[in-house]
């Protein structure tokens, strides 16, 4: 497809490098100038801006971890003031405690270009309409989306989440053509969609979707292209860099990476050391161009692999293969991260649980469904069963709050949940992606 921004899409690889570099150069020169704690972060790893003289220099500056963001006082993160924010948005957190990230005017400027770029290169133009139904709020997902399709020129249907037959309305009244959720929604709403005659093939326009926020295979891909007639477009972001931010293009084949903001690695995740282009580990990100919260080799998390070769649709930048896992504990369930420790954290504040919790997913038609089973200590098991649902209940409503997502609680007998040598197993993930 014709690429939003030609020049810095096809440019040659020589001339991207020398782009890149210099905007390294300036960050890193800013960085150590302007805030003490990156100063005083690039003094410890004894690295100044006189070392960065080839982008393979990055490697000597120092990572960037959830934890910085989550714990380091927002004026020591932040470089500038607030008269020069225009937004924050924040991830849940992993114990309650949010991921705050501010935007200036060019940073939204900028996260809006790279959504462009990538709904352009998935194919959209002026001439579609973009249903998006990601959460709209604190969230990065639905605005991201929206402000980049509004800057590519197509039509936004800011739809948000839920209420799936009025989605399905929205898709054929308004004549939709693509639509941005998770890949498990989209199935959802295939669902749906059959339970009430409706065909989107037959009865609708929709012919694309943009598809993240959660773990998603080749397989259920071409299910969903098979069943739906949708074409089903990966996308990647993080809360913590700027929401959505690349997208595949056309030939589905690796998600399009620009290289003018952002300088992107793999690393063994043990030893930290850079990986080959094509060899499997744990991505690391910088954003070159961000003013408000800039972040510098950024460990994700997700691993992945990186295409450096020219991809069939003539783009020069390297592409970002799909996320196989993660080198934590997390889980995403219908696009939310949830750790064990954010549920840990809600059941351990009642006095009537054990020590002792397992947590099933499992998907059951299109969705996943989480739930919660949790030992009782042997003083508060009883017989009386209005008082256990009240319990129940209550958990339930915790677990809901913190993780903004609803979860079933069950309340076992003491001393029935497995045990295990070393580190216990919390996680039991049945899902078949």
């Amino acid at each position: 497809m014709t690429p939003w921004n030609p020049k810095i899409e096809l440019m040659p690889k020589e001339e991207l490098d020398k782009l890149q570099l210099k905007s390294l150069k300036a960050l890193v020169y800013r960085l150590y100038d302007f805030s003490r704690f990156y100063h005083d972060r690039m003094d410890a790893a004894g690295v100044s801006p006189l070392d960065i003289r080839t982008l393979d220099d990055a490697t000597k500056l120092p990572f960037m971890v959830k934890k910085d963001l989550r714990e380091i006082p927002m004026d020591q993160l932040f470089m500038v003031s607030n008269r020069e924010l225009v937004r924050f948005h924040a991830s849940s957190g992993t114990t309650g405690v949010p991921t705050i990230v501010g935007y200036t005017q060019n940073d939204v400027t900028n996260w809006s270009e790279s959504v462009a770029r990538g709904l352009a290169a998935a194919g959209l133009g002026q001439d579609d309409i973009l249903q998006v139904a990601y959460t709209y709020g604190l969230f990065t997902g639905g605005l991201g989306l929206h402000y980049g399709a509004e800057r590519l020129g197509a039509t936004v249907v800011p739809a948000s989440t839920g209420n799936s037959e009025r989605q399905l309305d929205m898709i054929k009244r308004l004549g939709v053509t693509a639509i941005a959720c998770t890949p498990s929604y989209l199935m959802h709403l295939g669902e749906v969609a059959g339970k009430i005659g409706m065909d989107f093939r037959r009865d609708t326009k929709l012919r694309t979707g943009i598809l993240g926020a959660e773990p998603w295979s080749e397989g259920m891909r071409s299910r969903m292209e098979e069943k739906l007639g949708v074409k089903a477009i990966n996308i990647y972001g993080t809360s913590e860099l700027s929401g959505p931010l690349w997208c595949e293009c056309t030939e589905q084949d690796g998600m399009h990476v620009w290289r003018d903001q952002t300088l992107i690695e793999v690393i063994d995740s043990k030893s930290g050391e850079r990986l080959g282009p094509g060899e499997k580990g744990e991505l690391v990100i910088t954003m070159l161009l961000k003013e408000a919260v800039p972040i510098v080799r950024y460990r994700t998390g997700d691993i992945a692999t990186v295409d450096e070769e020219e991809c069939e649709c003539g783009r020069t930048h390297p592409r970002l293969g799909r996320i196989t896992g993660r080198v934590d504990d997390m889980l995403i369930i219908r696009g939310i991260n949830v750790f064990p420790s954010q549920i840990e954290y809600v059941l351990m504040q009642n006095p009537e649980l054990g020590n002792e919790f397992q947590i099933v997913v499992e998907r059951k038609g299109a969705l996943d469904d989480l739930l919660v089973k949790v030992e009782l200590k042997p003083e508060s098991f009883i017989d009386n069963v209005a008082k256990m649902e009240c319990l129940r209940e209550k958990i339930t409503s915790k677990i809901r709050n913190t993780l903004s997502i609803a979860a079933e609680v069950e309340l076992v007998e003491p001393n029935t949940l497995p045990r295990f040598e070393g580190k216990a197993k919390r996680v039991v993930d049945r899902r078949r992606l």
